[in-house]
């Protein structure tokens, strides 16, 4: 056979071989005709995919070809969120408040001492106390008696106003530090116009020792008392426990920037702080005593004044004062601060007047017997004994903070 292109029929079934090649591998059969091709686009659906394996749909291809998959409806896409949650509104003339519970509880210190001996009065129990807040009986919550090492600082005035009150002074701090236990923290502080702190609180009784050492020549000779003891309170607050001054001192107040109101305040307002004076210079003054004048007179008022104002600090805070003419009475002395300061019973209780409006609040307590009487103590002898109750007289509550 002869064709009219000239290929020969080896030519012609080799090229009709190569062409039906891709037929024979695809699984779809060729569309018959241009229009049956064009048809699936033209008669898609609308909500439809014509191609899976597009990067837009990404899903599988599959070996029939592709797979329509339906889009997401109008509806879902511009769907309105869920309606917020109800708003609850308050009544006209309510606003909103928040409600904290705190219940205070108030501890108070309290020494027993004999008033003929000083000795402290052991061995009471619970219900030998009663405690009055501004008149009111109170419910004791819990009652101890400790013995307990201490944290104190001895404020001494050391100022260059008369060699017998620095005298005194010193005496009554070597006295006080010689009777310290190993495990009592002390600080030593001194003021004349300015505060000085010569040591920190410390264990070391040498350390204490060491800086009484160093009080030989004072610079002024103001006495700013009230400056001294208000900063002193200042630094007990941020010490946490039962803590105490000790000031020796004249009592007197020169050039402070402070006023005693002041810091009558801030006693007041300082927790946990049992302040002991002793009276320097009284030797002194007894010699001096009715000399001098108009001039002599005032300055025994001064002095008079000062013994009220150191009365004053310790009555407020449940302390001792001590006003000694003679250096054989420091060791007595003394021994009754060690007394009291390290036998105490505690008592604490929750105030009916739970209000936190600052408000200073008066403190009473009393002894009384079995039967709800005061109570009485009798010596081996059934003597009668009399006895003094030695607590602070107040408390400052606490301001509520909005």
């Amino acid at each position: 056979m002869k064709l009219a292109s000239g290929l020969s029929a080896t030519s012609l079934i080799a090229l009709l071989s190569f062409g039906q090649a891709p037929a024979q591998q695809s699984s779809t059969p060729a569309p018959t005709s241009q229009t049956q091709q064009q048809q699936p686009n033209t008669q898609q659906q609308p909500n439809q995919q014509p191609d899976q394996n597009a990067p837009e749909a990404g899903g599988p291809g599959g070996d029939n070809g592709s797979i329509a998959i339906p889009k997401k409806k109008e509806k879902e896409e511009t769907a309105p969120p869920p309606p917020p949650a109800p708003v609850v509104k308050n009544p006209p003339g309510l606003q909103n408040f928040s409600l904290r519970v705190n219940v205070p509880v108030v501890t108070v210190d309290v020494g027993v001492i004999l008033e003929k001996t000083h000795q402290f009065v052991p061995n009471l129990k619970e219900d030998n106390f009663r405690v009055y807040e501004d008149g009111q009986p109170q419910e004791i919550a819990s009652f101890q008696q400790i013995k307990a090492p201490i944290t104190a600082v001895l404020l001494l005035e050391f100022a260059a106003n008369s060699y017998y009150f620095i005298y005194d002074m010193r005496n009554a701090a070597y006295t006080f530090a010689q009777q310290l236990r190993p495990d009592d923290y002390i600080a030593v502080m001194t003021y004349d116009m300015h505060t000085e702190i010569l040591t920190d609180f410390t264990t070391d009784k040498r350390v204490v020792m060491s800086s009484l050492n160093e009080l030989t020549i004072p610079t002024w000779r103001e006495t700013n008392l009230f400056d001294a003891l208000y900063q002193t309170l200042d630094r007990l607050s941020r010490v946490d426990g039962r803590k105490y001054i000790v000031l020796v001192s004249s009592g007197r107040d020169t050039f402070s920037k402070i006023n005693l109101d002041k810091v009558l305040q801030k006693i007041k307002a300082t927790p946990n702080v049992t302040i002991f004076t002793i009276g320097t210079g009284q030797f002194a003054r007894l010699m001096t005593e009715g000399r001098g004048g108009m001039g002599g007179q005032i300055r025994e008022m001064d002095y008079l004044q000062a013994d009220n104002q150191m009365n004053t600090f310790a009555r407020m805070t449940g302390g001792m004062s001590f006003f000694p003419r003679f250096e054989g009475e420091l060791n007595d002395d003394f021994g009754l601060i060690n007394e009291s300061i390290r036998n105490q019973y505690v008592l604490t209780y929750k105030p009916t007047n739970s209000k936190q409006d600052g408000t200073y609040r008066k403190l009473h307590v009393e002894l009384v017997d079995n039967e709800g009487h005061p109570l009485k103590m009798q010596d081996e002898k059934h003597k009668p004994l009399k006895y003094d109750i030695i607590s602070r007289d107040g408390y400052k509550a606490k301001q509520e903070v909005e």
